[in-house]
């Protein structure tokens, strides 16, 4: 397995996600009011929430990819943190923070 590939893969969704949640709280710390109208009211509060719950899960992402970074740094990447065993590198490539292998994530 390439590390070099993987840090800079998960260092390239680090900055795409902070990026994302940055024009997400953007978005929720405008000072508009809400519309006069109830339908509207409605629409817009739906919004927000939708908004609340991306943010709260880029935030999430965000905390995986950088214990992801700390493991490769210290040497532990690609180990299960369950059993031990090597994390199958076809898993690691399409969840790169991924810090269980299939078997014990089933």
């Amino acid at each position: 397995m390439d590390l070099d590939h993987v840090r800079t893969k998960l260092l390239e969704q680090k900055e795409q996600i902070e990026r994302r949640v940055s024009a997400i709280s953007k978005d929720l710390n405008r000072s508009e009011p809400m519309s006069q109208d109830f339908s509207e009211q409605a629409t817009e509060q739906e919004n927000l929430d939708v908004l609340h719950a991306l943010e709260h899960e880029g935030k999430e992402e965000l905390q995986l990819i950088k214990s992801a970074l700390n493991r490769l740094q210290s040497g532990e990447y690609g180990l299960c943190s369950l059993c031990g065993e090597e994390i199958n590198p076809a898993r690691l490539d399409a969840l790169p923070f991924a810090t269980t292998c299939i078997g014990c994530a089933e």
